[in-house]
């Protein structure tokens, strides 16, 4: 063999034997540091574990107290429904002539107090003083002239039985005697036809009542049926108020309406039986008794208390809080004591309270004060309150 041959032979051999070498010692390093890293996790592990146990085991957190009530379960609620109207008097009239004439006397101002036939204003009288001074003269001549007739009645009747005297002479005598009774007839007619136009010239007090407005200064010529005064009666004063259709009069007769504030009993004069189109309401008229006179036209409000059957449970505001998709939740203690939500539907709502309804099973109590310093699911101790 050749020397120069062998010679690279013995050196490949070597370094192939050096590299067999340094890659089992890397192998042999790196199993060492495995295995030195196991023993210190596993011995890190052992002492972490015998300090946790011989470390003292902390108390319990104490118990919350909550403050808690039963719930109540009821079988309806009271609501009092207010529905709006007015105070009006319970008579009001526009006082006017029924004639034609010119006004001279006005005896009202606006304001005025007035006595049930009392004259408030006059008209110029002359011209049916005038007619009536000549009606009773014309009265006058027809009485001479019917004793005239009278006399010769008599005297036609005598010659007539004594046959003196014709069957026409009497009759005709009869016949102007009949004329003559006619016409103090009709003439009395018309001295009652003046005095009623005497009486139809003066605007008389229809009721004891006060004056709201005088629409005249007096001397005006005024038309027939032209207004004058308006006139209110100031007895109780009634209200008129548009309530739904279901309302019935025996849920009316004791009513309460409030003026001004005030609460006032009334009694119900009527329920209309007919339908206002604008409102599609009926009309109810109360007379209120009061000794203050509220003003006319004044807001009044019926006051109707209302039983609603419906079975749930009252709470205060404070104890609804605002769940998920607009629900409303609150938060009850169940008879372990741990705290769960329960969702409810809010069926009416006052100032301070909440009437709800909701599944709640038995022994729950609502967390009345305080739900926010508690959690779902958190434990407590429960201070039952009234």
């Amino acid at each position: 063999m050749d020397p120069v041959q062998d010679t690279k032979k013995r050196r490949s051999v070597i370094s192939i034997l050096k590299r067999g070498v340094r890659l089992v010692g890397r192998v042999v390093l790196t199993f060492a540091v495995i295995a030195g890293a196991g023993f210190a996790v596993q011995f890190g592990s052992q002492e972490l574990t015998r300090r946790a146990e011989a470390a003292p085991v902390p108390d319990a957190a104490p118990l919350i107290p909550v403050s808690a009530s039963p719930l109540e379960i009821v079988d309806g609620y009271d609501v009092i429904r207010a529905f709006v109207g007015q105070v009006e008097p319970q008579k009001t009239v526009s006082l006017s002539f029924e004639l034609s004439g010119r006004l001279t006397e006005i005896n009202a101002n606006e304001g005025d107090w007035v006595s049930e036939g009392q004259v408030l204003a006059s008209q110029d009288l002359s011209l049916l003083t005038s007619e009536r001074t000549r009606l009773i003269a014309s009265r006058t001549a027809a009485e001479a002239q019917l004793r005239f007739a009278d006399q010769t009645v008599e005297r036609n009747q005598e010659l007539t039985d004594r046959g003196f005297a014709t069957q026409a002479g009497l009759d005709e005598a009869l016949s102007r005697q009949d004329e003559l009774r006619a016409r103090i007839a009709e003439i009395d007619a018309s001295l009652e036809n003046v005095a009623i136009r005497v009486a139809k010239s003066q605007i008389t007090a229809p009721f004891d009542g006060r004056v709201t407005e005088r629409l005249v200064d007096g001397g005006e010529t005024l038309g027939a049926g032209q207004r004058v005064f308006g006139l209110v009666e100031l007895r109780e004063p009634q209200v008129r108020i548009g309530v739904p259709l279901d309302m019935t009069e025996n849920r009316l007769e004791n009513a309460e309406i409030e003026v001004d504030g005030k609460s006032h009993p009334a009694s119900l004069i009527t329920l209309r039986p007919d339908i206002d189109p604008v409102t599609r309401t009926r009309t109810a008229v109360f007379e209120i008794d009061t000794k203050a006179q509220p003003a006319f036209g004044q807001t009044a409000r019926l006051m109707v208390n209302e039983t609603i059957g419906e079975t749930g449970l009252w709470l205060p505001t404070t104890s609804l809080k605002e769940g998920a998709r607009g629900q409303w939740t609150i938060l009850t203690v169940d008879p372990n004591q741990i705290v769960r939500a329960a969702s409810v539907e809010v069926l009416h709502a006052e100032s301070d309270r909440v009437f709800v309804r909701g599944a709640f099973p038995d022994g729950t109590m609502l967390i009345n004060q305080g739900p926010q310093r508690v959690t779902v699911g958190q434990q407590v101790i429960t201070n039952n309150a009234s």
